[in-house]
């Protein structure tokens, strides 16, 4: 399906180059301004299911009111319902939605007017780690890997240096390829 490309006279692939301009110089000017919190709170729903509200987010000092949901459950075969994608399922979607962006709004500025981009992605788990089952099986993924299919007016050459960026900026493939801490904290109660 081949996505809406054009919608103003300075938009390309339904960026708005004048509007990321501005908010680059900004960012530029004041760095303070580039610092951005997100934050969700989750809930069991019961059984494997739980729900994600994702209420807003803080930038520029402002809070910014979103109001979504996102539901999640295991299949059948790892004791769900398969009500909903599983926490892999949207990780790997998040991944993708994230390096998404990051595709887009890198050929949008390079002035490659896109036709389709697809991203696949997909990776392994053993579950006697996640099991406890042996102790020396990591819980998670050894790797990941994803490919990437674009097609536009653009040539090899633009179209590497697009999936170069995206290596470089992309927030999501830096926190799926790089170690991040991760600070746990419970509360009983």
């Amino acid at each position: 399906m081949k996505a809406e490309t054009q919608t103003r006279a300075n938009d390309i692939n339904g960026i708005n180059l004048e509007a990321l301009g501005k908010l680059v110089g900004e960012i530029k000017n004041d760095p303070t301004k580039g610092f951005a919190r997100f934050k969700v709170a989750s809930s069991w729903t019961g059984q494997t299911q739980s729900e994600t509200h994702i209420q807003s987010y803080f930038m520029n000092g402002e809070e910014i009111y979103r109001g979504f949901a996102v539901k999640s459950d295991e299949p059948k075969e790892l004791l769900g319902q398969n009500s909903a994608p599983n926490p892999q399922e949207l990780l790997m979607a998040a991944f993708n939605a994230c390096i998404m962006v990051g595709y887009v709004a890198t050929a949008s500025v390079m002035g490659v007017e896109l036709e389709a981009v697809e991203i696949q992605t997909e990776g392994e788990l053993d579950l006697r780690g996640f099991l406890g089952i042996d102790a020396n099986v990591k819980p998670g993924y050894d790797s990941i890997a994803y490919t990437v299919r674009m097609k536009g007016k653009g040539s090899a050459d633009q179209f590497r240096a697009i999936h170069e960026n995206v290596l470089k900026t992309s927030p999501n493939y830096f926190n799926i390829s790089k170690p991040i801490t991760v600070n746990a904290r419970l509360v009983i109660g």
